[in-house]
């Protein structure tokens, strides 16, 4: 039985392998452990309880440093902060033209209205969300 449980190992380090997600790393160290437990005579309930045990105290022990130093080149961005300010329309806001440019914290944005309806220029506006480089308002 040890050997199933190291091919389960072995499709686990293959599926991380295409994916880098930290997501099969923790029930190939499960497997590991089930594959002694098997090696060592013990049934398959024993096999089974061992890898859930092992997988979950790995996931739960080792992911959040990895997370921590595999995401520390990640640049973090304040965008959400602008939901919900309040701007002023540089230009006027048309959908249906794709155009409009609204004024935040001293930089000129593409924005769209939400509803599709045109928003004066002057006008104040929220923002309700971000959509790449376009503010969202209404």
């Amino acid at each position: 039985m040890y050997i199933v449980w190291l091919v389960v190992l072995a499709i686990m380090l293959v599926i991380e392998a295409l994916t880098l997600g930290l997501t099969t790393v923790w029930f190939g160290v499960g497997a590991i452990g089930a594959a002694i437990v098997a090696w060592l005579g013990y049934g398959i309930w024993a096999q089974i309880i061992v890898f859930a045990i092992l997988s979950v105290v790995a996931m739960a022990l080792c992911r959040p440093i990895a997370v921590k130093y595999l995401n520390k080149d990640k640049e973090k961005t304040n965008v959400d902060d602008v939901i919900g300010k309040t701007v002023v329309v540089t230009k006027e806001i048309d959908n249906e033209q794709a155009r409009g440019t609204v004024m935040l914290n001293g930089m000129e944005w593409t924005a769209r209205s939400e509803d599709g309806r045109i928003i004066a220029e002057k006008e104040k506006a929220t923002v309700v969300s971000v959509e790449g480089v376009k503010l969202i308002v209404k």
